[in-house]
């Protein structure tokens, strides 16, 4: 798993790693039941407090979306792909839906004009 830490970033780096810890399950880079990097490992490779690392992967674990095991590290939790992907289209929902449907209320745009915007957003990128 490759990490891209950016020092120069408004996110805090626990969000960092938290959320690139995320991607990385989302995307297949870890299967259900398997460990993740320790926290030790990522603070090294980035230069990184380990307890920065720890609070990024405690969010994870809050979760759900990975576990602790004592005394053997992170894995990955069944299900965790399914719960970040649910959080993921909510989040999608309040950061996008949302607004787009403010504005496009403020433009008088009828719930079908907007709906074929939509369509023709998907067709243009295919």
């Amino acid at each position: 798993m490759q990490f891209n830490l950016d020092d120069n970033s408004q996110e805090p780096l626990y969000l960092q790693v938290a959320r690139q810890l995320e991607d990385a399950i989302f995307l297949k880079g870890f299967d259900e039941g398997e460990q993740v990097p320790s926290t030790t490992e990522i603070s090294k490779q980035f230069h990184i407090n380990p307890a920065t690392v720890l609070k990024g992967m405690n969010i994870l674990v809050s979760e759900e979306i990975i576990e602790k095991h004592r005394g053997l590290g992170m894995f990955v939790t069944k299900n965790a792909r399914e719960r970040i992907k649910v959080k993921r289209q909510n989040e999608f929902y309040s950061d996008y839906i949302q607004n787009m449907v403010e504005e496009a209320r403020k433009l008088n745009l009828s719930k079908q004009q907007l709906l074929d915007m939509i369509e023709r957003g998907f067709e243009e990128n295919e």
